[in-house]
């Protein structure tokens, strides 16, 4: 889950949502930033962030009892093998991506274990494979990475609400034809990328979010009920040409 505190209590976003926002993004690039098998492309960036692990107990809970941000939550490799044995199912494609982000996630974690340096170690055997089996070279592929890196830096900088106060730019990160992008909230609201990666001169995106007001819960039960329980609503951006 992406958390926020808000004056109500808590909103939060779940990290399934946010890979929505960051494929809405990617869909509406130009042209000339997409790459080939572009569906797959897609389906890749809407999926990386799924199969998060069943709460036993308080795991999605903080030390004080509140709903936990995902970054207060470290990665777990069960997390990481499920998702990468179900996008096996989807295509090579979408498996070398994730495979890729699996090693931008756990690649500093090499050494803790044999498990880690297993699994490392099998994620660059199936990119190798990946990468012959579609003929595609680790340029074009880094590059299509890129890509995901980009909307999914995006969409967090949206979800967790990070666009500076007073105009002031912020770095999204360097896209997939290597330069740097910035984005700058205006004064009337909408948000202005530059430079400008997106088809259309305008676009509007949404990502759902829900509404706790209550500030602690006693167990993941308690907070998966509320979370059923709350309304669903929609944050959305304008994003603007300069």
């Amino acid at each position: 889950m992406i958390v926020n505190t808000i004056p109500e209590g808590w909103e939060v976003i779940y990290q399934q949502a946010h890979g929505m926002l960051a494929a809405q993004l990617a869909y509406h690039l130009k042209p000339e930033l997409q790459c080939k098998n572009w569906v797959d492309t897609l389906v890749a960036i809407a999926n990386h962030d799924n199969r998060q692990h069943t709460w036993r107990g308080k795991d999605g809970l903080t030390p004080a009892g509140a709903p936990a941000d995902f970054t207060l939550q470290p990665n777990t490799l069960e997390q990481a093998k499920k998702l990468m044995h179900d996008v096996r199912f989807q295509s090579r494609w979408v498996a070398l991506l994730t495979s890729m982000h699996m090693s931008y996630l756990y690649e500093s974690r090499r050494g803790e274990s044999k498990a880690t340096n297993a699994f490392l170690n099998d994620q660059q055997e199936l990119q190798k494979s990946c990468r012959e089996s579609l003929q595609q070279s680790l340029k074009e592929t880094q590059q299509a990475y890129a890509i995901m890196q980009w909307c999914d830096r995006l969409s967090l900088i949206l979800c967790r609400n990070e666009l500076p106060a007073d105009e002031r730019q912020l770095e999204i990160t360097t896209g997939p034809d290597g330069k740097p992008y910035f984005l700058q909230q205006q004064q009337q609201r909408w948000i202005k990328v530059e430079p400008w990666p997106f088809a259309a001169q305008q676009l509007e995106v949404q990502v759902e979010y829900r509404v706790l007001r209550q500030l602690q819960f006693k167990n993941d039960g308690e907070l998966a009920k509320a979370l059923h329980q709350a309304e669903v609503k929609y944050k959305k951006w304008l994003l603007k040409a300069a």
